[in-house]
């Protein structure tokens, strides 16, 4: 490691005060990016429709804290702390269906940004630690004022994708892992980032007291996964689901959120607008959101056997590999797990990653709800 980065690392970020409101992107009571509609349309596989009924409201007891994957737009190393339309569409997207089950909070935080990670790429450099020392002390900072000044003893889930993956799992190895606060986590959900586990274990490597989670009713545990279409498996220069460097007994864990035992099953999607396209973020509905030729009114769309999937290892791999099944689609499928839409054809390196949460969704939300249920049956 040279000075420059030692220097950089030995620095301790000034954190922001998270007893601002304005610094919260969501938090329970509020018409803000997680308070939106989120109502979805059911769509057969001949193209038929039916609106999905209102999922019921009665007041949820666990809450979700939630850290947006790389999102912003901001033309700086790091964004600021006004909420762009990347931060709060992604999290109308994959942290407001949850409410159903659960209080979210999710602060805004000096991210590593969109132009910085793609100016590393063009380069052909890698981001360093340092530079994710900044949105680490924003995270740890609203997590401790959240439990100060909102917990008062709930349950929590910690959900996360990407960079929010990868900086809520250093919080657990930090701030949870073998402490008492554990027993009040009901999982740290981090898909898009490598947890890792020696090989054939549950629990060691990153994580010393934290396991994968293997049943619904598990609690204090992890659910990880990278997600690859099955015929399009990770390539050597893959990004996600392996250990950074080879030679090592430690490998990525892998949680199919769909069957935490293990083995394939099908996965419950909630699909959002084509945001994607392209890699920029998009919030917008597009031109065409249709089924068959029948524009679909709703922002998120489940399709039912659309989708299953089941953890593998594959080499130094392990990942989720995603099945589509064919000729369960209209032409709205092309526009969310086609492969132009997601991006593995032209960046079979990244896989499914822009949908690892989409693809299973509902699956994660049932999963909240029973280890909600099983934690305070055991209470």
């Amino acid at each position: 490691m040279s000075m420059l980065l030692l220097l950089a690392a030995a620095v301790t970020p000034v954190s922001t005060d998270y007893r601002d409101p304005a610094h919260w992107l969501c938090r329970p009571g509020r018409a803000d990016a997680c308070a939106g509609d989120i109502a979805a349309t059911i769509i057969a596989p001949d193209g038929t429709q039916k609106d999905e009924p209102a999922a019921t409201r009665a007041a949820p007891k666990a809450d979700c804290f939630y850290v947006y994957p790389t999102t912003s737009m901001d033309p700086t190393p790091h964004s600021d702390l006004i909420a762009g339309d990347g931060e709060t569409g992604m999290a109308a997207s994959q942290a407001a269906p949850f409410r159903s089950v659960c209080r979210v909070f999710a602060p805004l935080y000096r991210s590593v940004t969109l132009p910085a990670l793609r100016a590393a790429m063009r380069t052909g450099t890698r981001l360093s630690a340092a530079d994710f020392e900044l949105p680490y002390a924003d995270v740890r900072a609203a997590f401790r004022a959240y439990l100060t000044r909102d917990n008062h003893g709930r349950p929590f889930a910690l959900i996360g994708h990407s960079q929010g993956s990868a900086l809520l799992k250093r919080l657990v190895i930090e701030e949870i892992d073998g402490k008492p606060i554990q027993r009040q986590m009901l999982s740290a959900i981090l898909p898009g980032t490598a947890v890792l586990v020696p090989r054939g274990r549950e629990v060691g490597g990153d994580l010393t007291a934290v396991p994968l989670c293997r049943a619904a009713a598990q609690t204090g545990c992890v659910v990880t996964w990278a997600s690859y279409r099955d015929t399009n498996p990770p390539p050597a220069n893959a990004l996600f689901g392996r250990a950074p460097s080879g030679g090592s007994d430690l490998v990525a864990g892998c949680t199919n959120p769909a069957r935490l035992a293990g083995g394939a099953a099908p996965l419950d999607p909630l699909l959002g607008f084509p945001w994607w396209r392209g890699g920029v973020a998009q919030f917008k509905q597009p031109a065409i959101w249709a089924a068959r030729g029948k524009p679909v009114g709703a922002r998120f769309v489940r399709m039912q056997g659309l989708l299953s999937g089941a953890c593998v290892a594959r080499g130094e791999f392990g990942y989720l590999a995603v099945n589509v099944t064919p000729g369960a689609a209209t032409d709205l499928v092309a526009a969310t797990v086609g492969p132009d839409t997601v991006g593995d054809t032209a960046y079979p390196d990244w896989g499914f990653h822009v949908i690892d949460i989409a693809i299973v969704e509902r699956d994660l939300i049932r999963l909240v709800a029973k280890q909600s249920a099983a934690w305070h049956q055991r209470k």
